[in-house]
């Protein structure tokens, strides 16, 4: 018994100055920049024709592109799945209800949340979008500073109309100048970064760039033949590029991890007869080879073009078309950084290291993709399948949105049979083949009712959907409390003088 226990004692003092080691390694930085509604083809290094990316570019060649990479259909969607790991129709929200764009309940476990438990200074630049859709009517104590974030600087939702800017909790700007919008959350985060060089960081920058409307600085704008829309995406190539001289300057490459990507794919609704973006007077994007765009569960509306650098710890030049996506930016950040993501509770994403490193063998082949529109269920992905599920052209359980104005007539015309699609051998979907691969059909049949009964539909509730607020019982089926547009006031006619 001595004589082991020695042994063990030699170990331990053999392994010792590497543990030490370990222990004063300092995690990596993440910085994350959240394009709003970039189209799958709107760089350079992803097929766009016209608009000028060399900052990208550069970046994709000195690391890693993800052709097969997944937000969500829509804004507020696509940042509940990026902050929780969870496809959102799981996430809880306030008083048990669901919204089209989900406000996030403070219960839910926040990315910025789990890497502070590991020493992380958190910081906010862009827009927010998970207090409510809306600049004005939002819900203060739901904003980035109670939900994980250190520091915000931003907006509260899109800049449909108009921008308001905050600093933390403080409004400091009514209806903001929106062609500064992007340098000024750029100028936001590169303090951030500097003032916080001697800790591990997380800066997430969503920026309010690409939706409509649009407007780019004097430097930018009127100079990409793509019009406004290119001079805006060129402006964020740009200022991606400070963010890169910043982490050079300050020594802080060998360290930190950079993802670009987007919430959706491009608006199309701006654009002549909807077609992807490609004139000088379109104000939205391309999705290239992809069909459709944003506010579809068509390819256009959910893969977005991604670009992973790292030098010396994501091979350069590499492509992985493995499936992917924001739901994973959670775990695998957790990972990464040495905290323990959430384990009382269900998530959807899961850790992707290997895929950051470029060991695409190990990959799960048969990992599948949920295409959740707002409360429902569309398709489901497998490998190289795809499977539209049968529905109507007009879902009456889509309320408002059962007319959909941003997409094509014929992207919204339903399905009378599961419509299956091989991506791999038509990344446009343009027709099923379904009858050829009976078997398919089933397999991914029977995942999409696993979904459905794990997370949840239009007409039930998942097993593992979250309620936090208290209440008698569980629903039946999920309660929409903005689908159903309220009908405006008429307006009273003047009196006759």
């Amino acid at each position: 018994m001595k004589k082991f226990f020695f042994i063990c004692l030699a170990a331990a003092t053999l392994i010792q100055p590497s543990v030490v080691h370990a222990e004063e390694t300092r995690p990596p930085n993440f910085v994350v920049v959240f394009v709003d509604d970039l189209g799958y083809a709107d760089i350079g290094c992803f097929g766009s024709p016209d608009i000028k990316t060399p900052r990208l570019d550069a970046l994709a060649k000195e690391g890693m592109r993800f052709t097969h990479f997944y937000a969500q259909h829509i804004c507020g969607p696509s940042r509940a799945a990026l902050m929780t790991g969870c496809h959102p129709l799981r996430v809880a929200e306030p008083g048990n209800v669901k919204e089209i764009h989900p406000v996030l309940h403070d219960k839910e476990i926040t990315v910025a949340e789990v890497l502070k438990s590991k020493g992380y200074a958190t910081g906010c630049f862009g827009k927010w979008d998970l207090a409510r859709h809306n600049q004005k009517n939002f819900i203060p104590e739901l904003m980035p500073t109670h939900q994980g974030f250190d520091y915000f600087y931003g907006t509260p939702s899109s800049n449909d109309s108009f921008v308001d800017i905050y600093r933390n909790d403080e409004l400091i700007k009514e209806k903001a100048d929106m062609s500064m919008l992007t340098k000024n959350h750029t100028d936001e985060a590169i303090q951030f970064i500097e003032k916080n060089r001697e800790q591990p960081f997380f800066a997430y920058i969503p920026y309010s760039m690409v939706h409509t409307r649009l407007d780019a600085s004097p430097d930018f704008k009127g100079k990409s033949p793509r019009g406004l829309y290119g001079d805006c995406v060129e402006e964020i190539d740009f200022n991606c590029g400070r963010i890169i001289d910043t982490l050079k300057k300050h020594d802080l490459v060998d360290n930190t991890y950079f993802l670009f990507t987007s919430d959706n794919g491009p608006w199309l609704i701006k654009n002549k007869d909807k077609v992807d973006g490609h004139l000088p007077t379109d104000h939205g994007g391309s999705a290239g080879p992809l069909r459709s765009g944003k506010v579809s569960t068509w390819e256009g509306g959910v893969r977005v073009p991604t670009i992973l650098w790292a030098p010396d710890r994501v091979p350069a030049g590499t492509t992985c078309d493995k499936i992917a996506g924001t739901i994973d930016i959670l775990p695998t950040f957790a990972a990464l950084a040495g905290a323990e993501a959430p384990t009382d509770r269900v998530l959807d994403g899961i850790d992707i290291r290997h895929l950051f490193q470029g060991d695409f063998a190990r990959a799960d082949e048969d990992r599948g993709f949920h295409y959740y529109f707002i409360n429902s269920l569309q398709a489901v992905r497998q490998g190289k399948w795809k499977l539209h599920l049968p529905r109507p052209a007009n879902p009456k359980w889509l309320g408002h949105f059962s007319i959909n104005r941003h997409i094509a007539a014929e992207d919204w015309a339903g399905f009378e049979e599961p419509f299956l699609v091989d991506l791999e051998a038509d990344p446009g979907e343009t027709k099923s083949v379904a009858a050829d691969n009976p078997e398919v059909v089933a397999h991914l049949l029977k995942l999409a009712e696993e979904a459905r009964a794990d997370i949840g539909d239009y007409n039930r509730v998942g097993k593992n959907m979250r309620f936090f607020d208290p209440m008698d019982e569980r629903p039946e089926k999920p309660v929409f409390s903005n689908l159903v547009r309220k009908p405006r006031p008429k307006k009273k006619k003047p009196a006759a003088k």
